[in-house]
């Protein structure tokens, strides 16, 4: 049977062999359940490797999970986040954010998915005035919904702005190990050095299962969080087959691993669609996703034979996503397909 490999999510991937066979090998026996067995403990203690000893480690199941618990610990009802119009909290978590931590999301135009200070300065003028929702909380995504990342000044400037004027720093890190892959530089340097209060870290687009993980670097919050988490239905009886793949991802660098690899096939996808003169790529391509204004004509019957989505429709604007496990031959496959297809379509 052919694998033929869509590049419509990271999501769509399997689960890395060694992640698999870290589920498989804690497998065994009897373990207490809600977090005290040591494959929780050991996968906590690398969590702390990377974060610094301070960091509160708490997983969850998912990413909207972690999202919503993360913001749920940082706000009171009558406060509002601050977030880029293309954030998940805003656009793909079916209104949790909102129902569970009851405040406002407060979406703000860019055209690249980040967020710069001078955006959220107009924010101010509603402090301290009882008629207006009260600013709390800045989210960012690193890497961005849009697939560019924020260098560490860019998030250090929003974290001393947030400070200044008693907000927090929440940052959504589905893809973060991409973000990383990026920049070079290790997690503690963009996220707690950076200023970062919580950060939802994932790891279910670089190779996981499931699970994710809320890390909160402000010893402020982490007193409230393991009563946020039970109540937010998000505290896992069997932890142990959360932590065992988070032990597995974080030991011998394998989330750096995956993740050069998705950002490199990535860059490889956009280097060969340049080529291509009826495609115009229209976001910086960083991590593993790439971004393209196409003909429309060719959506649909490309779609039945890669499936993708659609970003934009009113623009024709498309979106392809890379994995860990995506080749070389993949994305061969993939252009060449593309070209018979526009070939066929548009002569």
């Amino acid at each position: 049977m052919e694998i033929k490999r869509s590049f419509a999510s990271d999501n769509n991937a399997g689960v890395h062999p060694q992640v698999m066979k870290a589920l498989q090998d804690c497998n065994v026996g009897h373990e207490i359940g809600y977090g005290d067995d040591p494959y929780t403990m050991r996968a906590t203690e690398r969590f702390k490797e990377h974060f610094g000893g301070q960091t509160g480690v708490y997983f969850v199941y998912g990413g909207t999970g972690a999202n919503v618990t993360g913001l749920q610990v940082l706000l009171k009802p009558y406060q509002a986040v601050l977030c880029a119009e293309t954030a998940h909290i805003y656009v793909d978590e079916c209104g949790a954010p909102e129902k569970f931590t009851g405040c406002k999301l407060m979406p703000i135009k860019t055209k690249d998915g980040k967020l710069r200070v001078e955006q959220l300065e107009p924010f101010l003028s509603m402090l301290n005035f009882e008629h207006h929702v009260q600013p709390a909380v800045i989210s960012i995504t690193q890497p961005t919904e849009m697939g560019t990342v924020y260098t560490v000044e860019e998030i250090k400037a929003i974290a001393r702005f947030a400070k200044a004027n008693n907000m927090r720093l929440h940052m959504d890190g589905a893809r973060l190990a991409n973000a990383a892959a990026c920049l070079d530089l290790p997690f503690k340097s963009f996220t707690v050095d950076a200023g970062v209060d919580v950060l939802s870290f994932g790891g279910t687009k670089n190779g996981l299962m499931f699970g994710e993980a809320v890390l909160i670097f402000n010893p402020l919050f982490q007193q409230d969080f393991k009563y946020i988490r039970k109540q937010g239905m998000q505290l896992h009886s069997k932890m142990r087959y959360i932590a065992a793949q988070f032990d597995a991802y974080l030991k011998d660098d394998l989330w750096l691993k995956n993740a050069r690899q998705a950002n490199r096939m990535a860059q490889m996808l956009a280097e060969r669609i340049k080529e291509i003169p009826q495609i115009t790529i229209t976001q910086a391509v960083q991590t593993n996703g790439v971004f393209a204004v196409v003909p429309p004509q060719i959506i649909e019957p490309l779609k039945k034979e890669y499936f993708f989505y659609i970003w934009n429709a009113a623009a024709h604007e498309v979106r392809w996503m890379t994995s860990f496990d995506t080749t070389e031959q993949d994305i061969e496959n993939f252009v060449n397909t593309l070209k018979r297809i526009l070939k066929k379509y548009l002569t």
